[in-house]
């Protein structure tokens, strides 16, 4: 099983920051828009925001 981490994400709407867990299996929304920036799928998070970086 690979291994999950947390990550950074730059909503795409209103461009605010935020970190998620990878495996989230649950919706996420912006916490600033309320837009969904990630929703599960095959154990790990389908993002519809981008990438900033990988947190250790």
């Amino acid at each position: 099983m690979a291994k999950l981490r947390f990550i950074k994400v730059r909503c795409q709407a209103c461009k605010n920051e935020q970190v998620m867990f990878e495996g989230a299996t649950t919706k996420v929304k912006c916490l600033i828009c309320n837009a969904v920036i990630a929703e599960p799928k095959a154990g790990k998070a389908e993002l519809k925001a981008s990438r900033i970086e990988v947190l250790n």
